[in-house]
């Protein structure tokens, strides 16, 4: 099997659907020697932030001298990017060969009769035992749906839960109201864990707590009250917390300050348990941490910005960081949506503040044809243009904006790979 035959095996397993539920993955785990068994985690659950987060803690763990292990979803360029070990994508070759090895299980498993396990459960076998295989220190291993029945939700006994912002999303699957879909992401809680919780809705936050005390968790409440912002550019952002003075970080918006204590406040927890873990290693890891396509700065005659917001919350968090960047600039939108997403209240979000919408189809079978959103946005804004290919939407983007204005890029993660791929940014 070679690197192209895997990722085709990979994807040709998306129609076994999405199944939550534990018993596949712990089956096929059972047939590889149980790899995850082996491995330390800090385990992050959360509608929004997982990725940041994710990307804060690892860095700050690798330059404290630890060799991280890091399962993330989903990609934005590459299928490798999902799995890392440290700054390194998991190598084409590794690939092909682990995925060939968890094929053979896989086969083994649908022999004896066992349900065929769902794309990201393979996806998740090949990430630990790629970590196993690697000797890794420790996983930072981010949940991909929810938390109680999520393939990641195996490992038995993390370090440090950590759960980010909870808002509405998936709710076809995680349920309608903050309570219910809490319930889901707090089943990453394990007996007698340490817990770390970015601040939730009032509904939210008494399920987490009610959680924790059933299964004697020791809670850990994240507090942005001792956070002074001293600069903010595009270029990035400085702040102190508590102690902590001079904290610089290069990913944009407010929110990803928040992130980063969210981090700090994990890693502190990791000190406690006697990880060596110094205040010049948090400051370098803040700094060198990288989230690409969040809010992310690719050109700057005219501003180009990418960001993969695709919920509510998400997109109000773009808004804030737009306007409080640009006031009163008027800006040009590039939106392509999924269409089990619910697109036109984060459309209305934006309105107020375009110039013009250029309505894109993203390259993903539940893409929203451009023509039907376009449709749809007409209600809201009158100078709206459509695109067949991103590249295209690129190009009129730039014809219709001055060398000073701005360009916003957002909608689903899908397609903003593509959008940076044509900026050609590493």
């Amino acid at each position: 099997m070679d690197y192209d035959q895997a990722i085709e095996y990979i994807h040709s397993t998306f129609k076994f659907g999405v199944k939550l539920g534990l018993e596949n993955i712990k089956a096929l785990l059972d047939l590889m020697d149980n790899p995850h068994k082996k491995l330390k985690y800090v385990h992050v659950a959360g509608t929004n932030g997982k990725g940041s987060t994710v990307a804060f803690i690892s860095s700050i763990l690798i330059e404290s001298g630890y060799r991280v292990g890091i399962y993330t979803s989903p990609y934005i360029q590459r299928f490798t990017e999902r799995i890392r070990v440290n700054t390194d994508e998991i190598s084409k070759q590794d690939l092909a060969r682990i995925t060939s090895f968890v094929r053979d299980k896989v086969e083994s498993m649908v022999s004896m009769g066992l349900n065929h396990p769902t794309e990201f459960e393979i996806v998740t076998a090949i990430a630990f035992q790629y970590f196993f295989e690697k000797g890794c220190d420790i996983v930072v291993l981010e949940v991909g749906l929810g938390g109680r029945f999520d393939s990641t939700n195996v490992i038995d006994n993390p370090l440090v839960s950590v759960i980010t912002t909870i808002s509405y999303d998936h709710m076809d699957i995680l349920g309608d109201t903050l309570s219910k879909i809490a319930f889901e992401k707090a089943g990453i809680i394990k007996d007698g864990t340490h817990v770390v919780l970015y601040p939730q809705s009032k509904d939210a936050e008494r399920v987490l707590e009610e959680i924790c005390r059933e299964r004697n968790a020791k809670l850990h409440k994240v507090s942005f009250d001792t956070v002074k912002m001293v600069d903010f550019s595009i270029d990035g952002q400085e702040f102190d917390y508590k102690s902590l003075k001079s904290l610089k970080i290069g990913l944009l918006g407010r929110h990803q300050i928040k992130n980063a204590v969210t981090a700090i406040e994990t890693v502190s927890i990791l000190l406690e348990k006697g990880y060596c873990i110094s205040e010049d290693s948090i400051k370098k890891g803040l700094i060198r941490a990288k989230w690409p396509g969040r809010l992310e700065v690719l050109c700057k005659k005219p501003v180009f910005i990418i960001d993969g917001a695709h919920n509510l919350e998400g997109v109000q968090a773009l808004v804030r960081f737009l306007k409080e960047y640009f006031p009163k600039k008027k800006i040009v939108f590039i939106i392509g949506v999924l269409k089990d997403k619910d697109y036109m209240s984060i459309i209305k979000e934006v309105v107020p503040f375009a110039e013009h919408i250029i309505a894109v189809t993203p390259q993903n079978k539940r893409a929203l044809p451009a023509r039907e959103l376009s449709e749809n946005i007409k209600f809201y804004c009158s100078n709206i243009l459509e695109s067949d290919t991103i590249e295209e939407s690129v190009k009129k983007s730039f014809e219709i904006t001055p060398e000073d204005g701005l360009i916003c890029a957002f909608g689903s993660l899908y397609y903003i790979g593509e959008v940076r791929s044509i900026f050609s940014v590493s």
